[in-house]
C-alpha cells in the first residue's frame, strides 16, 4: 500500500502536468486562430492585388473593354487622392465639417460604379455586341464621379493655401519685430563723441 504523502505528491504532480498541458493547447489554439486570421488577410490581399494587376494588364489593350478598365484606374486614382487629402486635413484638425462622411459615401459610390464597369468590360471581352448607350451612360457616371473628387481637392487645396498665406504673415510679422528688438539702442556717449569730432574737424577746416 502507497504511502498517503507519496500519493499526494503523484497527485500534485499529474495537476501540475495537467495545467501545463492545458497551457500548451490554449496557446496552440491561439496560435491556430492566429494562423486563420492571416491566412483570410492574405487571402483577401491577394485577391485584391490578382484584381489590380488583371486591370491594369487589361487597360494596355485596345478597344472598348480597354477603354473601360482605363476608366477603372482613373476613378481608382482619383478617389484615392481625394481621401488622401480628406486625411490629411483632418490630421491637421481643419473643420471638415460633413466632409469625412461626404468621402465615405463617394468611396462607396466608386467602388459600386467601378464594378459595373468591370462588368461591363467583362461582357465586352466575351461579346461581340456593343451596348453603347450603358457605355454612354458608365462614362457620364464616371466623368461625374471624377469631378467631384476633383471639387473636394480643390477647396481642400484653397483652405491649404489659406492656412499658408495666414502662417507666411504671421512669420514675417515675428521676423520684423525680432530684427527690430535686436538692433541696439544709439548710446548717448557715442552721439556726443560724434558731435565733439564733427566741431573739431569744422574747426580744422575754418582759415
Amino acid at each position: 500500500m502507497r504511502d498517503p504523502q507519496e500519493v499526494a505528491e503523484i497527485s500534485e504532480l499529474l495537476v501540475v502536468l495537467l495545467v501545463i498541458l492545458a497551457f500548451f493547447l490554449l496557446l496552440g489554439g491561439v496560435g491556430v486562430f492566429l494562423l486563420v486570421k492571416l491566412g483570410k488577410k492574405a487571402a483577401v490581399k491577394a485577391k485584391q492585388a490578382t484584381t489590380r494587376l488583371s486591370t491594369h494588364v487589361n487597360a494596355m489593350g485596345t478597344g472598348d473593354a480597354a477603354e473601360v478598365e482605363r476608366l477603372r484606374l482613373d476613378l481608382r486614382r482619383e478617389v484615392s487622392l481625394t481621401r488622401q487629402a480628406v486625411d490629411h486635413a483632418q490630421r491637421l484638425g481643419w473643420g471638415l465639417g460633413d466632409l469625412p462622411r461626404l468621402m465615405a459615401d463617394l468611396t462607396a459610390q466608386a467602388d459600386v460604379h467601378d464594378g459595373q464597369l468591370g462588368m461591363y468590360a467583362q461582357q465586352r471581352r466575351m461579346s461581340p455586341y456593343v451596348d453603347h448607350a450603358t457605355l454612354d451612360r458608365l462614362r457620364e457616371h464616371q466623368a461625374k464621379l471624377t469631378a467631384m473628387c476633383a471639387r473636394i481637392r480643390a477647396d481642400l487645396l484653397g483652405d491649404q493655401v489659406h492656412h499658408t498665406a495666414a502662417g507666411i504673415a504671421d512669420l514675417g510679422s515675428r521676423t520684423d519685430l525680432e530684427i527690430e528688438a535686436r538692433r541696439h539702442a544709439p548710446d548717448p556717449l557715442d552721439q556726443i563723441d560724434d558731435l565733439y569730432r564733427r566741431s573739431m574737424e569744422e574747426r580744422k577746416d575754418r582759415p
